[in-house]
């Protein structure tokens, strides 16, 4: 050892430690700053090491065998340790080729802090990759977050600095400290492949419990496929789970409450705003640090695993907001991780969302799209989710995203399209349809890229499921009119079906429209409360019966009167009110009738499932069409003025006697009770190209449902 060398240890500066400590030759060396002395205990025999700097750098003979270290600290504490610089290389070398290529797709596995036996000895295997530091060190409580003490060993291959540190254990607290390239110590890090952390606003990450948990949803698993299709009813609850209910404050006791709560309601999924560790409560998951580790303010990660075990024990699939748009700019976070734009842009004009004031991943660089592959298949393989909704999809496909001219850089073809976010889109699905079958990709895409849900061999993006963006927009802005404007923006209601299947849909009532001044769904509704409790149940019995799947962010059903507060519950106290609980049921009536008519869910995705038959009646705002599948039809009608229309004659392609399975204005759902009695007799009259007729009560502001008898 040189006297530099010496230098940089002590002075926390050195950047390959194992050349100076552990085993060497004939010696044993190790620093243990502020320790008084330091002894080597090998059969029960112990040899004082001798000092060899007086800032606790220690050396003494090295034994035959096995051998710990014993430590004396000021105050009369002892610790006896194995020597963390007494193990060999710890990755293995697939994991360093697979890491090297971006190719890893178990990198929580790899990467982050591994409780494992080495040896014979118990501790823990730390990883991150850092290619650009000049040292990285691992703290945490375990050695008084001292970086001198154990900085880590650079696998140079992938740029991965490794340390395995012996008797620790699940549920240590531990960050990295790092000293970037230019010698400019960082502030303290969280793993960014951490499966735990801290409770916000601490920023510590958390070794987590390596346990696999127990699951029971066998069953469930090798059905979800069948329970996913294209032609199966999907009617999705999406939820804010800590403000769902107050006073649900983990996993378990939300669990009790909740799946039972979506389960009786008829709900086949529910959808979670992003659960991901996030360092801001109100960003509601959107700006998430933690992609590995469940958020935890609902407790640690098993409990999650618990929750979503029940979801499936009752028969309920669970689908996660994820976000690998952006990431915020915490100084804790992932922001120039060691010294240098690792996992974002340099320039701001690639790699800042001015919008959101958050950093953008450099989706062109391999091990950046490991990273997020990872994540994704994470949740889908580790924690037994049905489906990720990936958030944002739009500001990653275009490179000119609400910016101004000159406030972005154009692709190397001179153009505005993100072509490396769209390689990473496209390898992201490939790779999750591969290893999950059966699991659903999401995208929220707002604008009209093409092929968004077109399978990526034949050039889309390969999502799943898109959301309709622009029926949601048409839908609200229709409703909100005084109905007496409504006939002048009747192609409001109509121009969804020009395009409802150019791609596959889903129809979003989501937090997003509830929030930020926004007002309630109810809110938005024109008219006195009479008539905005109507309207609000034609606009979800229209939701739940138009071609695609549908979506209804929680206290929607409710009929709640404010917009949704992330700091409060839900105002559960409205179902005292039977017009409030009337709505409530129409959700629950509807999801069931969505699940019982084959012809309301069967083939949303194709032009033969839906047929106008009243599309053009703008002046009573008159709305009729035939759901199909095969040979199984229903009839919708609404009417959205508030003026009861009787006698209104709508063809039918089939005689006799037609069941009215719904009727929004019913007096159980808040309604006046105005209808047909239950059902209708077809006349032999030819109406609107059909060779039937049926001649219809239309209550006002209302809803029907029909279905021929069988």
């Amino acid at each position: 050892m040189t006297d530099r060398a010496i230098q940089a240890l002590v002075t926390g500066q050195h950047g390959d430690p194992f050349a100076l400590l552990g085993p060497h030759g004939g010696e044993v060396r190790h620093f243990a700053p502020g320790a008084e002395r330091v002894e080597i205990v090998s059969d029960g025999a112990a040899i004082a090491m001798r000092v060899v700097h007086p800032a606790g750098l220690f050396a003494g003979p090295a034994p035959q065998g096995r051998y710990v270290l014993r430590i004396h600290w000021p105050g009369g504490a002892v610790q006896e340790t194995e020597d963390p610089y007494g193990f060999g290389l710890l990755l293995g070398e697939m994991d360093v080729y697979l890491l090297a290529e971006g190719t890893h797709r178990r990198l929580a596995s790899a990467l982050g802090a591994q409780a494992m036996t080495i040896d014979g000895v118990a501790g823990v295997r730390f990883a991150v990759w850092a290619p650009n530091a000049r040292r990285v060190s691992v703290v945490g409580d375990f050695n008084a977050w001292d970086g001198r003490r154990h900085p880590m060993r650079l696998r140079r291959e992938a740029g991965v600095w490794e340390l395995f540190v012996p008797r620790l254990g699940p549920g240590t607290r531990y960050m990295y400290e790092i000293i970037g390239a230019d010698g400019t110590m960082l502030p303290l890090k969280a793993d960014p492949v951490a499966q735990a952390a801290e409770r916000a606003p601490a920023t510590a990450s958390v070794v987590a419990d390596p346990r696999p948990f127990a699951w029971t949803d066998d069953v469930w698993m090798a059905h979800r496929a069948r329970r996913q299709a294209a032609d199966a009813p999907i009617t999705i609850y999406e939820v804010h789970a800590e403000s769902w209910m107050a006073g649900l404050d983990d996993w378990d006791r939300l669990a009790e409450k909740l799946v039972p709560y979506v389960a009786g309601m008829g709900f086949t999924h529910l959808e979670l705003l992003p659960v991901m560790e996030h360092p801001f409560r109100g960003s509601w998951g959107y700006q998430p640090l933690g992609l590995f580790a469940p958020c935890a303010r609902l407790g640690p990660p098993e409990g999650f695993a618990r929750f979503v075990d029940r979801c499936h024990a009752a028969g309920i699939g669970v689908i996660l907001d994820w976000v690998p748009a952006h990431f915020p700019t915490d100084a804790h976070g992932m922001g120039r991780f060691d010294g240098t734009a690792l996992y974002e842009h340099a320039d701001p004009r690639e790699g800042f969302h001015r919008d959101w004031n958050t950093l953008i991943y450099n989706f062109g660089r391999h091990e950046v799209r490991a990273f997020l592959i990872a994540s994704a298949l994470h949740w889908l393989e580790h924690y037994h989710v049905d489906g990720l909704r990936v958030d944002a999809v739009a500001s990653m496909l275009y490179r000119d995203y609400s910016r101004e001219e000159g406030g972005w850089i154009p692709n190397v073809h001179g153009g505005r399209e993100n072509l490396e976010a769209v390689a990473f889109l496209r390898e992201l699905n490939t790779t999750v349809h591969a290893r999950c079958p059966g699991a659903l990709m999401i995208a929220e895409e707002s604008t009209a890229w093409p092929g968004v849900t077109r399978a990526v061999e034949h050039g889309g993006l390969g999502f799943d499921w898109k959301w309709n963006m622009g029926w949601m927009h048409d839908t609200l802005h229709y409703m909100s009119r005084d109905s007496a404007y409504r006939k002048w923006h009747h192609n409001e209601i109509t121009f969804g079906l020009v395009y409802a299947w150019s791609e596959r849909f889903m129809l979003p009532l989501s937090h997003d429209e509830v929030v930020h001044g926004k007002g309630s769904l109810y809110g938005k509704m024109p008219g006195d409360d009479w008539q905005k409790r109507a309207n609000l149940r034609a606009l979800l019995s229209l939701q739940w019966t138009h071609p695609g799947k549908t979506l209804l962010f929680m206290g929607g059903e409710l009929a709640q009167h404010t917009e949704w507060n992330h700091d409060a519950g839900l105002p559960w106290e409205l179902l005292d009110d039977p017009r409030h609980a009337g709505v409530q049921r129409l959700v629950r009536d509807l999801n069931h009738a969505c699940r019982a008519l084959p012809a309301l869910h069967r083939d949303d995705t194709t032009p033969d499932g839906f047929a106008w038959v009243v599309g053009d009646d703008a002046e009573q705002s008159v709305f009729a069409f035939l759901r199909r599948a095969g040979d199984e039809v229903a009839l919708v009608v609404l009417n959205l003025t508030p003026v009861p229309r009787f006698g209104y004659r709508i063809g039918v392609p089939r005689g006799g006697l037609w069941r009215e399975v719904l009727n929004s204005d019913a007096g159980l759902y808040g309604g006046g009770n105005l209808g047909n009695g239950g059902a209708v007799c077809a006349e032999d009259v030819a109406a609107h190209g059909q060779p039937y007729a049926l001649s219809l009560t239309l209550p006002p502001l209302a809803a029907l449902i029909l279905a021929p008898e069988t």
